[in-house]
């Protein structure tokens, strides 16, 4: 078997600079809405994951161990093109990239959530109820500010991640950085030169989110 060495051009990735700007800026927007979302339910579950009421507990325990018990591109097929099925219409890509960036955040911040909870001291909890607030007063007064000081080195990790699961939303036609790659891979046949450029781009983007964390991290030990 002859195996022909590729030619690179490098020089022909910067007119195609443009489209994976494009892509990348769909692949941050994903992120951020996804996130939003995801932190939203990451909230309500992770403190259902702490309710003494069996069916909130139940019902937050069934979410958090569905999500993160089944992959992310399962969950991507199954809402963009299964669940369509079920309720009769058609979820547009991006949509139903918003949704399963959130969905499945969501359940890994739950868990972020209820860990940064249960890490604040139960004697917290009795100070605010022995100075007459009750406890859903406590929590959003003592208990919480505490807690999402906690949360938010996890929660940067979780962007990260979800900035890197945002590459498996291209099979559901989001245009994405790598639906953008993909796109100009199959019409000027430059993979090499165009996929190595993305993943220099998610590089540079998780490297920085990284150092920017290391920086709050640093200054949080310090405060």
């Amino acid at each position: 078997m002859i195996i022909h060495s590729a030619t690179f051009d490098w020089a022909g990735v910067v007119e195609f600079i443009p489209q994976l700007l494009v892509g990348l800026y769909y692949t941050l927007l994903i992120s951020v809405v996804g996130l939003l979302i995801g932190f939203v339910l990451g909230a309500i579950f992770g403190l259902g994951r702490l309710s003494k009421s069996k069916i909130i507990y139940g019902a937050s325990s069934v979410y958090v161990e569905v999500l993160r018990g089944t992959p992310v591109l399962v969950q991507a097929i199954w809402i963009y093109y299964a669940l369509p099925l079920i309720i009769g219409t058609n979820i547009p890509s991006l949509i139903a990239g918003f949704i399963v960036i959130g969905l499945n955040s969501g359940a890994y911040i739950a868990e972020i959530v209820r860990g940064a909870v249960q890490s604040i001291e139960k004697g917290q909890m009795e100070a605010g109820r022995s100075l007459g607030m009750g406890r859903h007063l406590t929590m959003r007064h003592v208990i919480w500010p505490q807690a999402f000081r906690r949360m938010i080195p996890p929660l940067g990790n979780q962007f990260i991640i979800s900035i890197k699961d945002t590459s498996l939303l291209s099979v559901i036609l989001v245009p994405d950085l790598v639906f953008q790659a993909r796109l100009i891979a199959a019409n000027h046949f430059n993979a090499v030169e165009i996929y190595t450029t993305v993943a220099i781009m998610y590089l540079i983007i998780t490297l920085t989110l990284s150092k920017v964390l290391s920086v709050i991290e640093k200054r949080q030990a310090h405060s």
